[in-house]
């Protein structure tokens, strides 16, 4: 299971501070003309959604949520930049989609939907559907989106033309002998689809490029990083193929973890994959820095080969990394890896030396996985129970009672103003001896893998019998006591599920329960 969207913006912005580009003084004179015009911004929904889409070649679509923060912030920019990019040739359209609604949500559901605001590039008629991964800003939006029009890939026809390759950034180029043929369609075919993540170039000079060679061996692609070998090639144009070495390319072999906002889309990219992640974290300004530095890329190296992408995290910048998987600072330096089932496995107070040694005893399978869990509470009065990790299990899936079980965070205001409704509703139940109401700080506790922990608060609803299902059910104490009055299953009911589902004959595949 990968770590959660919710936790990635937290492990990120307590790292990274991105700084907003500096405002063109006729974009500024423009804004503040475009203030007082009418809205910009087009409000779509269910209705006139598919045909707004299939109305503009190139259309941004913000799904919010009348109550998100994050969404009243970005409005007047968003906004901002509408009446700047109407003036456009040819116009860029944007707008918005009310997600909260419920005749809206089946298109939050169509479109992945998971957390607010979320901004997607629809082009085409809606063919090609990208996440919008820009600035929050009207300025940044707009510079952005200019980028977005027009072809994805610039052809370079003098050395002029390619100084850009050289900012700092990653840039995509493919040499060609003609602009055209398989290898040339299936480039442009790449670039219109990822060109929200990457530039795009094309040539027929090779020797055009910062260390460039006209013997080149074309049709090739050169993908350019400031980082590790700075150049690499590929000569396989298969459109799959060369995503993956894209990809594969795009990524530092170590990721670092500071405070540098250049290393932001490196750290989004690492905490995304679903890949193993070894992850070394340590002070930075102290004298042993260099020595581990120097062991840790000497173990990246060594072990190339396996599936695991590494990170090196200064403390001072990874208090949120800290808080998500549960470690202190008196630990450190410490080597930490999560696999793809989300097992953990931690070497603190880890030696430059010991590394190579702990890094081969994970792959050859002879570590022991650790959980993060506050203690087992020793009274647990309350009409909502407590729930940890150490014992999520008996309580919700051993415990033959028909549980209801909320996720939350500490710092949510949703959970905050849920946490008194759960009380009553529980209250109200606490002579249904079947019934169980608990909570999880999902912050200081490892979800296991049975639940999709999203964001919060998470609802999640399990009979005795095993079945699970996510609570969709209304957020008032009457609401929440009929639905379980309604779904909960009697001991009857528990032990012919269970007699059932013993007599079932075995599954290629684990059964799903569906709401």
């Amino acid at each position: 299971m990968a770590i959660s969207n919710v936790w990635i913006s937290l492990l990120l912005a307590l790292a990274v501070v991105l700084s907003a580009p500096a405002a063109r003084a006729e974009e500024a004179a423009a804004a503040e003309e475009a203030a007082a015009a009418p809205e910009a911004v087009l409000t779509l929904h269910a209705d006139n959604f598919d045909d707004a889409v299939a109305k503009h070649p190139f259309i941004l679509v913000e799904f919010y949520a009348p109550w998100c923060g994050h969404c009243k912030s970005l409005a007047p920019e968003y906004e901002k930049a509408a009446q700047l990019l109407s003036k456009h040739d040819p116009a860029i359209v944007l707008a918005k989609v009310d997600a909260n609604d419920e005749k809206n949500k089946p298109l939050a559901g169509k479109y992945e939907v998971q957390g607010f605001p979320t901004l997607k590039i629809f082009r085409n008629g809606g063919k090609n559907i990208q996440e919008y991964k820009g600035p929050r800003e009207a300025e940044g939006i707009v510079e952005y989106l200019k980028k977005q029009v027009g072809p994805a890939s610039k052809e370079i026809k003098a050395p002029e033309d390619a100084t850009y390759l050289e900012d700092g950034k990653i840039h995509v180029v493919g040499v060609f002998t003609e602009f055209s043929g398989t290898e040339f369609t299936n480039f442009l075919e790449l670039a219109e689809k990822l060109r929200s993540d990457y530039d795009f170039g094309h040539t027929v000079h090779a020797n055009h490029l910062p260390r460039g060679d006209a013997a080149v061996e074309r049709p090739l692609v050169r993908l350019f990083k400031p980082f590790d070998e700075l150049v690499v090639d590929s000569k396989d144009f298969d459109v799959s193929a060369l995503e993956k070495f894209i990809d594969a390319s795009s990524t530092p072999k170590v990721v670092t973890f500071d405070k540098n906002p250049d290393n932001h889309p490196y750290l989004l990219k690492y905490f995304q994959s679903n890949a193993p992640k070894a992850m070394l974290f340590l002070n930075f300004s102290t004298g042993p820095f260099e020595s581990f530095k120097s062991a840790y890329y000497g173990a990246v190296e060594e072990f190339s080969g396996k599936d695991v992408k590494f990170l090196i995290g200064d403390i001072e910048a990874s208090q949120g990394a800290f808080q998500y998987f549960g470690l202190k600072e008196d630990q450190a330096p410490l080597i930490l890896i999560q696999d793809s089932d989300s097992k953990k496995f931690l070497k603190e107070q880890v030696e430059a030396g010991q590394i190579v040694a702990w890094l081969k005893d994970y792959f050859d399978g002879k570590l022991t996985p650790f959980r993060k869990s506050e203690p087992i509470p020793e009274a647990n009065n309350e009409p909502v129970k407590v729930v940890v990790a150490d014992n999520i299990h008996d309580v919700v899936f051993k415990s033959g009672k028909n549980v209801l079980i909320e996720f939350y965070a500490p710092w949510c205001g949703h959970c905050k103003k849920l946490a008194p409704i759960l009380d009553e509703a529980a209250a109200t139940l606490q002579s249904e001896e079947d019934v169980v109401i608990a909570k999880m700080d999902a912050t200081a506790n490892d979800v296991p893998g049975e639940f999709d922990v999203q964001g919060y608060p998470t609802l999640y609803f399990v009979t005795p019998s095993g079945k699970k299902v996510s609570y969709e059910g209304g957020r008032t104490a009457d609401e929440i006591v009929d639905y379980i009055k309604k779904n909960k299953e009697t001991a009857g009911q528990a032990a012919a599920a269970a007699t059932e589902k013993a007599a079932e004959p075995a599954a290629t595949e684990p059964l799903k329960d569906e709401l």
